[in-house]
């Protein structure tokens, strides 16, 4: 049985179709907007700045599909849109004070997202950054945990006091709710949620607001995009095909938001015997690497697989915490990419008046 063919392939083979009118191929400018590959279809959506002429569209439509067809793809289908209205004006600033919001997600769960957040926060702050840590996983929330969760929030002057771990101020919906108790909200308490968290938070001045968001596509991510500014979203991701072909999708849905793709940091990367020093690549390696190549977004970086980061988030003491071990300087470089990618994505991002 042959391999399916992966999204990242699909958009590899667009990057030979050229609008015309541009000169330019469909994919740096901008144009492919979703990609999904089934076992009896593949279908591109590509969205235009604005309509073009009936032949011209159907032309591209062709090239696209030969394109898409000449790599194995089964059965190409083509959607050609355009912006059906401007985008709604953007609400008050809830976090005046918070020069930069980083969203870490993935497209699935498994991959060690809530660990990679905690982590990058803390590694942040070790560069000197003021830093604010909101998870925004209601069904799941672990932030908590993974930080230590010693204290618990408080009112003051009607607003909530966020607790500080590690020179970190976090929320969670994990302070407010019993363990044994399960989550069941639809869009709006959600929606509520997470404007409560930014809004009647005292986050104060921060460098840095990184934001843990639940696995998928699902309401969270679009009530976050809708009611706050985003400097970029962090994707996190094992080696993994399987993993990347589900990345993608978030990567997809940043993009229709418009939300800048800061990064990809390939988590379990690989692994060291901590008794022969032999390196196992247990999820295969650099899958992320080549993903982030082939769709021009920046790699943030590689963690290692390690028996320590398991142990340490459990007890609540992220390993960024530790001085000059090697975990520690894996964060410590993807925090450094980071910094870098968040002050160019920031002068792109329009000031909410």
């Amino acid at each position: 049985m042959s391999k399916r063919i992966s999204p990242q392939q699909v958009l590899e083979a667009l990057k030979g179709v050229e609008d015309a009118a541009q000169q330019k191929d469909i994919v740096s400018l901008g144009y492919v907007k979703n990609i999904e590959v089934a076992s009896d279809r593949t279908v591109v959506v590509i969205e235009m700045p604005k309509s073009g002429p009936p032949k011209a569209n159907s032309q591209l439509a062709d090239a696209i599909r030969k394109a898409v067809e000449a790599i194995g793809a089964p059965n190409a289908e083509v959607k050609i849109t355009t912006p059906s209205a401007a985008p709604p004006k953007a609400q008050p600033n809830l976090i005046p004070q918070v020069k930069a919001t980083i969203a870490v997600a993935s497209g699935k769960g498994g991959v060690g997202k809530s660990t990679v957040a905690a982590n990058l926060a803390v590694a942040l702050y070790r560069q000197g950054a003021k830093v604010g840590l909101m998870d925004t996983d209601v069904y799941g929330p672990s932030i908590p945990a993974l930080m230590g969760g010693k204290q618990e929030p408080h009112i003051n002057e009607g607003k909530l006091e966020p607790p500080v771990e590690w020179g970190i101020k976090i929320i969670s919906m994990g302070y407010f709710l019993p363990q044994d108790e399960a989550v069941i909200w639809r869009g709006p308490m959600l929606h509520k949620t997470i404007q409560q968290f930014l809004g009647d938070v005292n986050w104060g001045e921060l460098d840095y607001l990184v934001m843990d968001l639940p696995p998928g596509t699902g309401d969270i991510q679009l009530s976050l995009s809708q009611t706050v500014p985003l400097t970029g979203a962090v994707i996190v991701s094992t080696p993994q095909d399987l993993a990347l072909d589900v990345a993608w999708k978030a990567i997809a849905m940043f993009n229709k938001l418009n939300i800048p793709i800061l990064g990809i940091v390939e988590n379990m990367s690989y692994y060291v015997c901590p008794h022969c020093g032999v390196r196992e690549e247990i999820f295969g390696h650099g899958g992320a690497k080549e993903a982030a190549d082939r769709l021009g977004i920046p790699f943030l970086g590689e963690i290692p697989l390690d028996p320590k980061i398991r142990i340490q988030s459990d007890a609540g003491q992220p390993v960024a915490l530790d001085l000059n071990s090697p975990l520690a300087e894996a964060y410590e470089a993807v925090a450094k990419a980071l910094i870098e990618q968040a002050s160019r994505a920031d002068e792109q991002v329009p000031e909410i008046l």
